[in-house]
């Protein structure tokens, strides 16, 4: 047995890095079955081919680029039977939402303006903060998640976004420049708000 193998079936680490797996695709996918599938595919394609892992990365890093490429083909296969073109109220809401974050001279309306976050590279550093932007994630629509996980998370070009959802590019602006705001009002809210931590 090789290295892989033996790190995968040793002391828990396999349960270990599927949970974590689990979480990171139910994430991209919003759906328990599918993620499960998905993560079932990528440790088998890690099995199958613990001979190309080179060692210059991680184990658990080259097996979530795999896991990542298998989300990334799921999506692109599933986005040939779905249009997520139109808007839904939710997401209309949104737009209504940051519209009233500004004056009609374009200014931050009295207490809209962001709050000073502090040390933004911290708070990366801490699990919790991924919990939190988790929770805000799950409350954005799903389109509108949909649009900013393969942008941001799965680091598709936007070109390739519009593409695989039939969006057009201004379309798919809007629709991840109302993600950021959704996110950066819901982590304002439960993260950043008075430097406190959601309990």
């Amino acid at each position: 047995m090789n290295a892989v193998v033996n790190l995968l079936i040793g002391d828990g680490y396999l349960d270990e890095i599927r949970r974590d797996m689990i979480k990171f695709a139910h994430l991209q996918l919003r759906d328990e079955a599918q993620a499960e599938d998905v993560v079932q595919e990528a440790l088998v394609a890690a099995l199958d081919n613990t001979r190309e892992f080179a060692g210059r990365s991680a184990v658990k890093t080259w097996i979530f680029a795999i896991l990542k490429n298998k989300i990334v083909d799921l999506i692109r296969q599933q986005a040939r039977t779905t249009n997520v073109s139109a808007l839904s109220a939710e997401e209309e809401s949104l737009d209504q939402a940051f519209e009233s974050l500004f004056k009609t001279n374009a200014h931050w309306s009295p207490g809209a303006r962001p709050s000073n976050w502090g040390d933004p590279e911290e708070s990366l550093r801490e699990q919790r903060f991924w919990e939190v932007f988790d929770a805000c994630l799950k409350h954005l629509p799903e389109n509108t998640a949909r649009v900013f996980m393969m942008r941001e998370f799965l680091e598709f070009e936007t070109a390739e976004v519009c593409l695989e959802l039939s969006l057009t590019t201004s379309n798919c602006n809007v629709i991840l420049h109302r993600a950021r705001n959704g996110l950066r009002r819901c982590l304002e809210s439960n993260w950043f708000s008075a430097g406190e931590q959601p309990c």
